[in-house]
């Protein structure tokens, strides 16, 4: 019991940390701070948390907490490259009104007056990358391995999020893009990038995360589990066989 619980807050505590980055800009945007200084406050302390953690983990011999939250990482990558795939595209077809990576890295620099370069361009990159990772990880430690519509309503959650958040608000489009050319073609790009998002998400964790399911019934069977092992069995003192037993032959 004391080791689900040990596992159970090595978990809450890589959800906390995880949750840090995907809202520093949508707080950016809201006016709590510039995001340059929430970077340096809050993104690089919880990635060098994060990653602390996950080493604990895997010396405290957690080896499915630690492969849970690899795989995520992994899948969340890669699941990033398929969203960028619809949402360039959309960008390039001006569906989007702006490209958002390259305005979270001039945003992370703090330079906004001077305009995008290479280093900025690799910083807002490198942060939207991260964080479909850090949405990965936090889908493969909840869910394990998923069904495809899990994965894909995860996604459009995302999307949905998104698209009501203070980063929409900024950038003077209002709610869902509605204000924006024809009122679709923004929400229409955001949602199919999310949905694929998604769906790759799911693909692949579905393989990466076999032998694991559903994070509240991974807790349960290894309950039961403990609980069969540790109960003891009652054995009858009195012998198996079929005979009868008088006051004589017992004695």
């Amino acid at each position: 019991m004391r080791t689900s619980i040990k596992k159970l807050i090595i978990i809450f505590i890589l959800l906390l940390l995880a949750a840090i980055s995907p809202n520093l800009f949508m707080a950016a945007q809201a006016g709590v701070a510039p995001f340059s200084q929430l970077v340096l406050w809050f993104l690089f302390p919880s990635v060098a948390l994060l990653v602390l953690v996950i080493i604990i983990a895997k010396y405290s011999k957690y080896k499915d907490v630690t492969q849970l939250a690899l795989n995520g990482l992994l899948a969340g990558s890669f699941a990033t490259i398929a969203l960028e795939i619809f949402r360039e595209t959309g960008f390039r077809l001006g569906a989007m009104p702006g490209d958002l990576p390259r305005l979270m890295g001039v945003l992370m620099l703090n330079q906004f007056a001077t305009g995008p370069d290479i280093w900025s361009d690799l910083a807002g990159w490198a942060y939207h990358f991260w964080n479909g990772a850090i949405f990965g990880l936090i889908f493969s430690l909840l869910l394990g391995k998923p069904k495809i519509w899990q994965g894909i309503l995860y996604g459009l959650l995302i999307g949905l999020v998104f698209m009501i958040s203070p980063v929409v608000k900024s950038l003077g489009i209002g709610v869902f893009g509605l204000q924006f050319k024809n009122g679709y073609q923004f929400a229409s790009t955001v949602t199919i990038a999310h949905a694929a998002f998604g769906l790759v998400l799911s693909l692949i964790l579905k393989k990466r995360n076999n032998e694991f399911s559903v994070i509240w019934k991974r807790f349960e069977t290894k309950n039961i589990k403990k609980q069969s092992e540790v109960t003891p069995q009652y054995k009858s003192p009195l012998p198996t066989s079929g005979r009868s037993f008088t006051g004589q032959n017992f004695f």
